[in-house]
C-alpha cells in the first residue's frame, strides 16, 4: 500500500473493530454443489439498483466503477446509500424485513449469520463457483457467510492483524533480522526485553483481553472457538488443542508483556500510545496503527516501523484474525437477478486487483489476489497481506454478536493471564455459558 492509502489504513482498523471475525464452514467443509449456475444476464432498462455501502470502506472511484461497467451490461441505474456504523445492525435488520429493501448490502463479515439465520439474505450458494471467478476466497471472509454449508455473501474485502515493531529498539537490541519462526521470535524478544528493563516497558505488548491475539495461539494449535453439529453449536476451549493454545498464550503474556497488561484491553490504555511512546517494542494489530503512532510521536520515522505475520508454535504462521466486508443480497429484493450481476462485478478478479486493491488499498478477498498484490505492496504493509493468507474468524452462528456484546470471551482470555483462573478453569466455564448462548 503506497502513501496515498494512508486514510484507508485508517479504515481498516476501524473495520476490524466493528467485524471482528468468522466461523466453521469454510468452503472444504462445503459438500459440492451439484446444481451449480452462472449468474445470468439481466436486463434492467428503466430500473434502479439500490445499493448500501459502509461509510469508509470502499472509496468513491471505486464504487463508480462497479456501477459504470453494472449500468454498461445491464442498463440499469445504481442508487448508492452510504451508511454509517452507529446502529447499522438495527437498521439493516429493518431493512431487510421490509418490502422497500435495498437489494444489495455491504455487511461486516461477523454480521452475515445473523441476517441469514433471520431470512434476511439470499441463499447464493448455487452461484459460488461462479462468484469466486476461479480463485480461493479468504476464509476468514467465506467463513462467516457460510451457514449450515450454504452461501449467504460474497466476500468483498479484509483487514488482518500483524506483528507492528519498532526497528530501532530491535536494532539496538542486537535484533535486525525479521523472526521467521517462533523461536526466532521469542529470541528476539528475549533480547529486547534484556536491553530494555523498566517496570512499565513490553518487549511485546500482549493485553489480557486482547481475545482476538488470544485466539491466535488456540487456532494455532488446532483449538476452535466452538463447533456445530446441526443446530447445535458446543463450546471449544475445553479441547486438548485449545488448551494448549491458551497455555502458550499465557506463557507468552507472562513473558513479555507488562504485569500491568493483565487484566487490560487495547483501548485504556490504548495500545498504539505505548507503542508510540516506544513503551512497547511490537503489537499485534492492523495497519490504522502505523498511521496512528505516527500521528501521535512525530518524531518517530515511517522506516522505523516493520511489520510481520505472527510466526506459530506449528511452524507456520499463526492464523490471524480477519476482519472485513462481504456483499449480501435482500431476499425480499425484487431485483435479485440484477443483484447478483451487480455483485458478481464487484467481487470479481479484475475490480479487486484494480480497484478493491489497486485503488482502495484493502486486502483483496483471495488468496490469488494477495499474491498478485505482494508484488506491489510496500515491505511495510507485506506483513498484512502475508498474515491474511491464513485467516481465521468467528462462529457462523446468529448468537455470536451476544458473545462480543457480554464480553464474556474477553474474560476468559483474561482471567488466564491474570491467573485467576487456570485455563481448564476458565474453559470450562466459558464453554458452557458459549454452548448456552449460541
Amino acid at each position: 500500500m503506497n502513501p496515498q492509502r494512508s486514510a484507508v489504513a485508517i479504515g481498516i482498523a476501524a473495520a476490524l473493530t466493528l467485524t471482528a471475525c468468522a466461523s466453521t464452514g469454510s468452503s472444504s467443509d462445503t459438500a459440492a454443489d451439484t446444481s451449480a449456475k452462472t449468474v445470468p444476464a439481466a436486463k434492467g432498462d428503466g430500473k434502479t439498483l439500490t445499493v448500501w455501502t459502509m461509510n469508509g470502506d470502499y472509496t468513491e472511484a471505486t464504487i463508480e466503477a462497479i456501477n459504470a461497467e453494472f449500468t454498461r451490461q445491464t442498463g440499469a441505474k445504481v442508487d448508492v446509500q452510504i451508511q454509517e456504523w452507529d446502529g447499522i445492525t438495527t437498521r439493516i435488520s429493518t431493512a431487510l424485513s421490509t418490502a422497500n429493501t435495498p437489494d444489495v448490502l455491504d455487511l461486516g463479515n461477523t454480521q452475515v449469520a445473523s441476517f441469514a439465520a433471520n431470512g434476511g439474505l439470499v441463499d447464493l450458494t448455487a452461484y459460488k463457483e461462479d462468484l469466486a471467478g476461479g480463485r480461493t476466497w479468504l476464509a476468514g471472509l467465506e467463513e462467516p457467510a457460510t451457514v449450515d454449508g450454504s452461501l449467504y455473501a460474497v466476500p468483498g474485502f479484509a483487514g488482518a492483524r500483524a506483528v507492528v515493531y519498532n526497528k530501532k529498539i530491535w536494532a539496538d537490541a542486537g535484533v535486525t533480522e525479521v523472526p521467521a519462526t517462533y523461536d526466532e521470535l521469542t529470541a528476539a524478544l528475549d533480547k529486547v526485553k534484556a536491553a530494555n528493563t523498566a517496570s512499565d516497558f513490553s518487549a511485546f505488548y500482549l493485553p489480557g483481553q486482547y481475545w482476538a491475539a488470544g485466539m491466535q495461539w488456540v487456532w494455532d494449535a488446532g483449538g476452535e472457538i466452538a463447533t456445530n453439529s446441526g443446530d447445535t453449536w458446543t463450546g471449544g476451549f475445553e479441547t486438548p488443542e485449545a488448551q494448549k493454545g491458551l497455555n502458550d498464550f499465557k506463557a507468552f503474556q507472562d513473558a513479555y508483556s507488562s504485569k500491568a497488561s493483565k487484566a487490560l484491553h487495547t483501548d485504556n490504555p490504548d495500545f498504539n500510545q505505548l507503542f508510540a511512546d516506544e513503551k512497547a517494542s511490537a503489537i499485534l494489530t492492523t495497519t490504522g496503527s502505523i498511521a496512528k503512532a505516527l500521528e501521535i510521536n512525530p518524531k518517530m520515522k515511517s522506516e522505523d516501523i516493520g511489520t510481520f505475520p505472527l510466526p506459530g508454535i506449528s511452524g507456520k504462521t499463526q492464523p490471524a484474525m480477519l476482519g472485513g466486508s462481504d456483499w449480501g443480497i435482500a431476499a425480499k429484493s425484487d431485483a435479485v437477478d440484477l443483484a447478483l450481476v451487480w455483485t458478481k462485478i464487484a467481487t470479481s478478479p479484475d475490480f479487486q486487483d484494480k480497484y478493491v486493491f489497486g485503488k482502495d488499498g484493502w486486502i483483496p478477498n483471495s488468496t490469488e489476489g494477495i499474491e498478485a498484490a505482494q508484488a506491489t505492496t510496500s515491505e511495510q504493509l507485506k506483513g498484512f497481506f502475508t498474515a491474511a493468507l491464513n485467516s481465521k474468524a468467528t462462529p457462523a452462528a446468529a448468537q455470536w454478536a451476544a458473545i462480543e456484546g457480554d464480553k464474556s470471551i474477553n474474560q476468559l482470555f483474561s482471567s488466564i493471564a491474570t491467573g485467576d483462573k487456570t485455563p481448564e478453569e476458565a474453559a470450562k466455564t466459558f464453554d458452557a455459558h458459549l454452548t448456552d448462548t449460541l
